[in-house]
């Protein structure tokens, strides 16, 4: 603006010709965030009185605000400000036991005087202050809170984190540290398989993939015709057989839903009722062990949570749950994958989160690592495991070998190490992390079948390297 402009601009509005803007109409100079938006690198956006600028092109997703993603989103700082929206928390550090709940509150955009404890709709406890420990909660039942920041104004927006006490895990019987793979229900250019020819170094076999149905959250399964042709023939009874052979030699086979062009919606609790009622009659009808979550186009935690809550009380404590969310699914816990995680921590096996077809994400640290690194298996196993999850909650999701991902292929002895640095913080990159954790559960890989095409390198690597884990 010209100098003599400015000046007549600061003249009027002193003689009332002009009114001054008002603070409580003012726009925001950017677009507000949205989810369902596909954003450019460089596209700027406002949330929460806060401008951003697209780190990375994406496709957002519920759970995918600003401050959420750093790996998506840089902060510009403050920007035009909103009236009536209340500050926000950071995320929370939070850990749970049997019967109390430790949090710390991180930096906010606002004041933070408070907290509160829900169970459901019921207030279970209050306090002030940014960091608390909530004593007196839960049974060997095990309960799922809600924690609510204070910040004066009322409860904030958006920040809510989850805290399970851990009550009694269940999971079957399983080895300490062991190895998940997927198989193949369809054609591909990897090496196709009959169940019964999947390597004895598999203790956990996905059958991928279960699919939608027209009904929301309903999921079917049957043997993919094509598969079958191509290993000679391969009927549904002999499918049965084997899946029964594995279990008899002490390996669990689970259903996994989803996948990257899977398409299925838990987004209500009639559809969680769905969702559950279908995965346990697969289960019921072909002899699996429990299910896996890989749900790569969206997914609601509390919906989710229901459903898998329901599928628990219908094949009790030995039902298997694991997921492998995406790494962006895991950058904090106000992604819904990492909510649903801590929302069913009690129930929960692992989260083999994949470590492949990534852009460069942060670590626990703050540090920005690149895939198909020891530093970023580490760095971002992390954040899991400072954020909630237990060690023995925790794997590395990894591809098998060339071509079973676009990036984030690693040799299998970039695995070992990975897990030593975790288990005993040795043979680590330049991240090292602040302690140890010898319960780490161990790794899965993308696929089994992508494994048999490298002459399963893979799986003889890594599962011999388990096998010497304390």
């Amino acid at each position: 603006m010209r100098l003599t402009a400015l000046l007549a601009l600061l003249l009027a509005v002193a003689l009332g010709v002009v009114a001054p803007a008002d603070p409580a109409t003012a726009q925001a100079a950017y677009p507000a965030w949205a989810p369902h938006t596909t954003y450019t690198a460089g596209t700027r956006v406002n949330h929460v009185a806060v401008d951003y600028e697209a780190v990375q092109s994406h496709t957002s997703l519920p759970g995918w605000e600003p401050p959420n993603v750093p790996a998506l989103w840089r902060s510009l700082g403050p920007g035009e400000p909103q009236p009536g929206v209340p500050g926000q928390p950071g995320a929370a550090t939070v850990s749970a036991t049997n019967t109390s709940i430790a949090l710390s509150w991180g930096a906010s955009t606002g004041t933070v005087t408070g907290y509160r404890v829900y169970e459901g709709a019921t207030v279970k406890a209050t306090g002030t202050g940014t960091t608390a420990t909530v004593s007196g909660l839960g049974t060997c039942e095990s309960h799922t809170y809600t924690i609510k920041a204070y910040n004066g104004v009322g409860e904030s927006q958006g920040r809510d984190v989850f805290a399970t006490t851990t009550g009694c895990t269940g999971g079957g019987n399983l080895p300490k540290h062991f190895l998940t793979g997927y198989w193949h229900n369809f054609i591909n250019p990897a090496t196709e398989l009959r169940l019964s020819a999947v390597s004895d170094d598999y203790d956990v076999i996905a059958i991928a993939f279960a699919e939608a149905t027209t009904t929301p959250g309903q999921v079917t399964f049957a043997l993919d015709p094509a598969l079958a042709a191509a290993v000679g023939g391969y009927t549904d009874a002999q499918f049965r057989a084997d899946v029964q052979a594995l279990r008899q030699r002490g390996k669990k086979i689970i259903l996994s839903v989803g996948g990257e062009t899977g398409r299925v919606s838990v987004a209500s609790s009639s559809a969680a009722t769905q969702f559950a009622n279908s995965v346990h009659s697969i289960m019921t009808s072909y002899g699996f062990d429990g299910v896996d979550i890989d749900l790569e186009n969206g997914l609601n935690a509390t919906y989710m949570a229901q459903a898998l809550r329901e599928l628990r009380a219908k094949t009790g404590p030995d039902l298997i749950i694991t997921m492998a969310p995406q790494t962006i699914d895991m950058q904090s816990t106000g992604m819904e994958y990492f909510k649903l995680a801590l929302s069913i921590k009690d129930i929960l096996t692992v989260v083999n989160m994949q470590n492949y077809n990534s852009g460069a994400m942060l670590g626990c640290d703050g540090g920005v690592y690149s895939q198909g690194t020891v530093n970023f298996m580490t760095a971002l196993a992390c954040i899991q495991l400072q954020n909630g999850l237990r060690p023995d909650q925790v794997a590395l999701g990894v591809p098998a070998g060339p071509g079973a991902a676009g990036g984030g292929v690693v040799a299998p002895s970039m695995v070992t190490q990975a897990l030593d640095c975790l288990a005993k913080r040795t043979n680590c990159g330049s991240f090292v992390p602040a302690q140890a954790y010898p319960d780490i559960r161990g790794a899965m890989t993308w696929s089994i079948n992508w494994d048999a095409s490298h002459n399963w390198n893979f799986s003889r690597t890594v599962k011999a390297h388990l096998r010497t884990m304390p």
